[in-house]
């Protein structure tokens, strides 16, 4: 599949960015409604950047992005922008949450990034799965406690 860089009048570009931020304390929350209303708020945000969502998937507890990041905003003001902006929306839709995250902290400090390059089917393909793994992590760290030194 042959990648195509974007353009502007005098620029070429193709900056592309797998991107994982958490709630505060790594809090499960992401659920439901709050999914379905984060995942328009994330949507809505990039969109005003012109920033791309090439692949996107949240979780209970974190969420990862294949973004296409213009190369006048840095990743850094606009991961501020975004988990500032989204957290501020998301305790207007959500007034209870304000209780839950005193300060209105939604997101913890930090997230992880790292560019792409000619690597996007494999982190598509992550991205994808990532659920599935997490469903199966939590099936495995659900069983029961065995004393290994017990009979």
């Amino acid at each position: 599949m042959a990648k195509k860089a974007n353009e502007l009048a005098h620029t070429k570009w193709m900056c592309k960015y797998h991107i994982v931020f958490t709630p505060k304390y790594r809090r499960k929350v992401i659920y439901n409604q709050y999914k379905e209303d984060l995942r328009e708020v994330l949507k809505q945000l990039c969109n005003y950047k012109g920033v791309q969502i090439l692949e996107g998937h949240i979780m209970p507890d974190h969420v990862h992005m294949l973004v296409s990041i213009p190369p006048k905003i840095s990743v850094s003001s606009f991961m501020g922008y975004l988990k500032g902006k989204s957290a501020l929306m998301m305790f207007d839709r959500h007034a209870n949450l304000k209780y839950k995250f005193g300060n209105r902290h939604f997101w913890s400090e930090g997230y992880y990034v790292s560019t792409v390059g000619l690597n996007e089917d494999t982190i598509r393909k992550y991205i994808q799965e990532q659920e599935k793994a997490d469903i199966m992590q939590d099936k495995l760290s659900v069983k029961e406690y065995e004393d290994p030194f017990k009979g």
